[in-house]
């Protein structure tokens, strides 16, 4: 199949949806980015978690995932611990597949607790402490922010800051 047979398959099956009632407009493929994580949000929320960790006296490794936990934008403070950028990635990749923050995990997957030992599936990405959060809009997990670089207690701060603040980013694009 080359490029053409895949694109008037594609065409074939939206034409489809179309007769059989669907709520688009015929031939319209949805484009909008209200509730889905963008390079210019994460960007954005990147930023403001930066300046945070700056006042903070942190240099901090900041990664955004989309809804599927796939990196969006990561970003490297000078000064951050070259281990911080795995374990950033993995915050947002936890809290995105797990919806739910790390701190949150951590408190699940204690000795004893029902999700003791998740740390070890996922070929070790999951990550059982702070500084991991998930980011919605209008109630929707879009995507989830991965801070690493402080303690797990200036991580998780640090994380919580960027889930309040993705919100004025909403609100601004």
């Amino acid at each position: 199949m080359n490029e053409q047979d895949i694109s008037n398959a594609v065409k074939a099956v939206l034409e489809g949806m179309n007769a059989n009632g669907s709520h688009h407009a015929q031939g319209h493929v949805c484009k909008c980015k209200k509730n889905k994580m963008t390079l210019d949000k994460a960007n954005s929320l990147i930023d403001k978690v930066k300046a945070k960790a700056e006042t903070m006296g942190l240099n901090v490794v900041i990664a955004v995932a989309d809804a599927a936990g796939r990196p969006v934008a990561v970003q490297s403070m000078d000064g951050a611990y070259i281990a911080s950028f795995d374990i950033a990635l993995n915050k947002s990749f936890t809290s995105a597949s797990l919806k739910m923050s790390t701190a949150k995990l951590a408190e699940l997957s204690q000795p004893g607790k029902e999700l003791y030992g998740i740390q070890f599936t996922n070929e070790g990405k999951i990550v059982i402490f702070g500084g991991g959060e998930v980011l919605e809009a209008d109630g929707k997990i879009i995507g989830a922010l991965g801070v690493s670089g402080g303690s797990a207690k200036e991580d998780t701060e640090l994380a919580a800051y960027g889930k309040e603040a993705f919100k004025e980013v909403l609100a601004c694009l």
